[in-house]
Protein backbone atom coordinates (compact mmCIF):
# COMPACT_ATOMS: atom_id res chain seq x y z
CA UNK A 1 0.00 0.00 0.00
CA UNK A 2 2.95 2.07 0.41
CA UNK A 3 4.09 1.58 -3.14
CA UNK A 4 0.77 2.91 -3.98
CA UNK A 5 0.51 6.03 -1.98
CA UNK A 6 4.04 7.01 -3.57
CA UNK A 7 3.20 6.27 -6.58
CA UNK A 8 0.07 8.11 -6.47
CA UNK A 9 2.01 11.57 -4.76
CA UNK A 10 4.37 11.28 -7.96
CA UNK A 11 1.78 11.41 -10.48
CA UNK A 12 -0.46 13.83 -8.69
CA UNK A 13 3.10 15.96 -8.90
CA UNK A 14 3.56 15.32 -11.78
CA UNK A 15 0.13 16.67 -12.96
CA UNK A 16 1.18 19.88 -11.17
CA UNK A 17 4.03 20.50 -13.29
CA UNK A 18 2.19 20.39 -16.76
CA UNK A 19 1.35 23.42 -18.71
CA UNK A 20 1.84 27.58 -17.95
CA UNK A 21 0.51 29.08 -14.88
CA UNK A 22 -1.74 31.98 -15.78
CA UNK A 23 0.72 34.27 -14.13
CA UNK A 24 3.41 32.56 -16.52
CA UNK A 25 0.95 33.42 -19.61
CA UNK A 26 0.45 37.07 -18.32
CA UNK A 27 4.30 38.36 -18.16
CA UNK A 28 4.91 36.74 -21.43
CA UNK A 29 1.31 38.03 -23.26
CA UNK A 30 3.06 41.43 -21.51
CA UNK A 31 6.71 41.23 -22.79
CA UNK A 32 5.36 40.60 -26.18
CA UNK A 33 3.46 43.56 -26.29
CA UNK A 34 5.87 45.59 -24.66
CA UNK A 35 8.25 44.35 -27.61
CA UNK A 36 5.22 45.22 -30.32
CA UNK A 37 4.64 48.72 -28.69
CA UNK A 38 8.12 49.84 -29.74
CA UNK A 39 8.37 47.71 -33.24
CA UNK A 40 5.74 48.60 -34.47
CA UNK A 41 6.08 52.47 -35.40
CA UNK A 42 9.78 51.57 -36.65
CA UNK A 43 8.37 49.22 -38.81
CA UNK A 44 5.94 52.13 -39.88
CA UNK A 45 8.62 54.54 -40.91
CA UNK A 46 11.06 52.10 -42.35
CA UNK A 47 7.97 51.80 -44.97
CA UNK A 48 7.48 55.18 -45.39
CA UNK A 49 10.85 55.74 -46.25
CA UNK A 50 10.68 52.92 -48.78
CA UNK A 51 7.88 54.44 -50.77
CA UNK A 52 9.70 57.72 -50.61
CA UNK A 53 12.62 56.09 -51.83
CA UNK A 54 10.12 54.34 -54.50
CA UNK A 55 8.41 57.62 -55.12
CA UNK A 56 12.03 59.09 -56.16
CA UNK A 57 12.87 56.19 -58.31
CA UNK A 58 9.68 56.65 -60.49
CA UNK A 59 10.31 60.09 -61.02
CA UNK A 60 13.42 59.79 -62.16
CA UNK A 61 12.09 56.85 -64.50
CA UNK A 62 9.51 58.97 -65.99
CA UNK A 63 11.52 62.02 -66.77
CA UNK A 64 14.03 59.36 -68.66
CA UNK A 65 11.16 57.99 -70.45
CA UNK A 66 10.02 61.28 -71.27
CA UNK A 67 13.34 62.00 -72.70
CA UNK A 68 13.08 58.76 -74.98
CA UNK A 69 9.77 59.94 -76.01
CA UNK A 70 11.05 63.01 -77.27
CA UNK A 71 14.06 61.32 -79.10
CA UNK A 72 11.60 58.61 -80.56
CA UNK A 73 9.11 60.75 -81.72
CA UNK A 74 10.51 64.48 -81.77
CA UNK A 75 7.38 66.16 -84.14
CA UNK A 76 5.00 65.63 -80.39
CA UNK A 77 7.93 66.39 -78.38
CA UNK A 78 7.21 65.19 -74.84
CA UNK A 79 4.25 63.49 -73.66
CA UNK A 80 1.60 64.90 -71.17
CA UNK A 81 0.54 61.69 -69.69
CA UNK A 82 1.22 58.57 -68.09
CA UNK A 83 -0.60 56.67 -70.41
CA UNK A 84 1.53 57.56 -73.51
CA UNK A 85 4.30 56.68 -71.84
CA UNK A 86 3.16 53.19 -70.58
CA UNK A 87 1.37 50.96 -72.92
CA UNK A 88 1.23 46.93 -72.76
CA UNK A 89 3.58 45.26 -74.50
CA UNK A 90 1.54 42.46 -75.62
CA UNK A 91 -0.61 44.44 -77.43
CA UNK A 92 1.72 45.73 -80.25
CA UNK A 93 4.83 47.95 -81.40
CA UNK A 94 5.03 51.07 -79.31
CA UNK A 95 3.61 54.04 -80.82
CA UNK A 96 3.19 57.82 -80.15
CA UNK A 97 -0.26 57.01 -78.09
CA UNK A 98 1.69 54.25 -76.15
CA UNK A 99 5.40 53.99 -76.55
CA UNK A 100 5.86 51.62 -73.86
CA UNK A 101 8.31 53.34 -71.86
CA UNK A 102 7.59 52.56 -68.20
CA UNK A 103 5.91 49.86 -66.78
CA UNK A 104 1.85 49.48 -66.84
CA UNK A 105 1.85 49.75 -62.91
CA UNK A 106 3.48 53.32 -63.09
CA UNK A 107 1.52 54.37 -66.17
CA UNK A 108 -1.89 54.07 -64.05
CA UNK A 109 -0.13 56.75 -62.13
CA UNK A 110 -0.24 54.81 -58.43
CA UNK A 111 2.67 52.93 -56.95
CA UNK A 112 3.69 52.50 -53.58
CA UNK A 113 1.40 54.52 -51.51
CA UNK A 114 2.16 57.64 -54.40
CA UNK A 115 0.18 59.32 -56.99
CA UNK A 116 1.88 60.21 -60.14
CA UNK A 117 1.24 62.55 -62.51
CA UNK A 118 2.10 64.72 -65.67
CA UNK A 119 1.17 68.20 -65.37
CA UNK A 120 2.25 72.18 -66.76
CA UNK A 121 2.61 70.73 -70.09
CA UNK A 122 3.52 73.73 -72.77
CA UNK A 123 2.26 73.53 -76.28
CA UNK A 124 2.94 74.82 -79.24
CA UNK A 125 1.42 74.03 -82.90
CA UNK A 126 3.76 73.62 -85.54
CA UNK A 127 2.37 72.32 -88.92
CA UNK A 128 -0.75 72.01 -87.66
CA UNK A 129 0.70 69.38 -85.13
CA UNK A 130 0.75 69.99 -81.30
CA UNK A 131 3.85 69.44 -79.60
CA UNK A 132 4.72 69.83 -76.06
CA UNK A 133 7.89 71.59 -75.08
CA UNK A 134 7.74 71.55 -71.11
CA UNK A 135 6.06 69.45 -68.70
CA UNK A 136 6.41 68.79 -64.69
CA UNK A 137 5.89 65.88 -63.26
CA UNK A 138 4.17 65.22 -59.71
CA UNK A 139 4.28 62.43 -56.95
CA UNK A 140 2.91 63.07 -53.85
CA UNK A 141 1.45 60.50 -51.07
CA UNK A 142 -2.07 59.26 -50.99
CA UNK A 143 -1.38 59.76 -47.24
CA UNK A 144 0.43 62.01 -45.94
CA UNK A 145 2.32 61.12 -42.99
CA UNK A 146 1.40 57.27 -43.56
CA UNK A 147 2.23 56.57 -47.12
CA UNK A 148 5.20 59.30 -47.18
CA UNK A 149 5.72 62.99 -45.84
CA UNK A 150 7.08 64.48 -48.67
CA UNK A 151 5.94 65.31 -52.06
CA UNK A 152 8.28 65.17 -55.49
CA UNK A 153 8.64 67.11 -58.60
CA UNK A 154 10.72 67.44 -61.87
CA UNK A 155 10.92 68.75 -64.95
CA UNK A 156 12.36 68.81 -68.44
CA UNK A 157 15.61 69.30 -67.20
CA UNK A 158 15.32 66.11 -65.20
CA UNK A 159 16.24 67.73 -61.33
CA UNK A 160 14.00 66.52 -58.52
CA UNK A 161 12.94 69.04 -56.27
CA UNK A 162 10.63 68.22 -52.70
CA UNK A 163 7.64 69.24 -50.77
CA UNK A 164 8.17 68.87 -47.16
CA UNK A 165 4.30 69.20 -46.65
CA UNK A 166 3.75 66.53 -49.01
CA UNK A 167 2.09 68.77 -52.02
CA UNK A 168 3.55 69.99 -55.46
CA UNK A 169 5.12 73.56 -54.32
CA UNK A 170 8.68 71.32 -54.60
CA UNK A 171 11.73 74.26 -53.71
CA UNK A 172 13.82 72.21 -52.20
CA UNK A 173 16.50 69.84 -54.14
CA UNK A 174 16.45 66.10 -52.47
CA UNK A 175 19.74 65.15 -50.45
Amino acid sequence: MTKMTALKRIQAGRRNEEGFTLIELLIVMSVMLILMTLAVPQLLKLKKQANQTSAIQSVRTIGQAELQYNSAYPSRGFSCSLATLGGDPKSGAPSPEAAQLITPDLATGHKAGYTFAITNCSKVTINNQDMYTSYEITAVPDAVGKTGDNGFCADENNTIRQDPTGGTNCTQPIQ
